[in-house]
Order: structure tokens, then C-alpha cells, then sequence
């Protein structure tokens, strides 16, 4: 008998998350390494455990985190955005408290376009008179 799963993809910046949640203990595996262990800091944790905490359904799933591309902050959002969508999957009812929260909808916010004659997408080089 196959073991119940719930699936949910989330992006945040460069960042894409495949999430899978099983029913367990709210053991975080991150591409194979423990959540606490894979984060160099406690804030990004609380972050990413948000959507667990508004649903009331803390250590009552494990998380399986297959995460690419961009840093911790992005990897952070983009797994909290994938864990929404798969407790959307584990109940319907969940909707109203993830979206009035702002978990269910992905953050548009990305890095500005570097521009030609700069050396950044707005830092110019210093000005000189001679």
C-alpha cells in the first residue's frame, strides 16, 4: 500500500522548492539534510515553518524539500510557498488562513536587470570633473 502524499511546488527569486508532505513527526529533510542543519540561520526556520503554524498542523507532517537556485532567503520563501500549496492539497478548509496570510501567493520581487554603462543595475561609477 502506497503511503499518502501531498505535493506542492513553491518559487521565491531564483529559487524553486518540490515540496512532499507524509503524514509523521515535522521532520524537515532540505536535499537530504536536516532543515536546522541546512540553514545557517534560526530566522529562516521560523520563516519556512509559518504555513504549519497558521494551519495548526505543526509536527503533524514530515517534509521532503528538493530545493534549487538562488540563497537561503530565496530557498527559505520559495519552500514556505511550496508547504502552503501542499497543505492546500491536505485540506481545502486551509485556503481562507494561508491566503489572508499571504502564503498562497508567489512574491513577484526579483533582482533589477544589470543596465549597459553601469556597473550595476542602478550603481554608477563615481563621478570625476578631470
Amino acid at each position: 500500500m502506497d503511503k499518502v502524499m501531498y505535493q506542492g511546488t513553491g518559487r521565491r527569486k531564483d529559487s524553486v522548492a518540490q515540496v512532499i508532505l507524509t503524514p509523521g513527526t515535522g521532520k524537515i529533510m532540505m536535499n537530504g539534510k536536516e532543515a536546522s542543519e541546512y540553514f545557517p540561520y534560526a530566522s529562516l526556520l521560523k520563516d519556512m515553518n509559518q504555513p504549519f503554524d497558521v494551519t495548526a498542523t505543526n509536527g503533524t507532517f514530515d517534509a521532503k524539500v528538493t530545493v534549487r537556485g538562488g540563497g537561503f532567503s530565496g530557498q527559505a520563501g520559495a519552500t514556505r510557498h511550496g508547504i502552503a500549496r501542499a497543505l492546500l492539497e491536505v485540506d481545502p478548509d486551509f485556503r481562507g488562513a494561508l491566503k489572508k496570510n499571504g502564503f498562497l501567493k508567489r512574491d513577484p520581487r526579483m533582482k533589477e536587470r544589470k543596465k549597459p554603462g553601469l556597473k550595476k543595475a542602478r550603481k554608477a561609477s563615481q563621478f570625476s570633473k578631470r
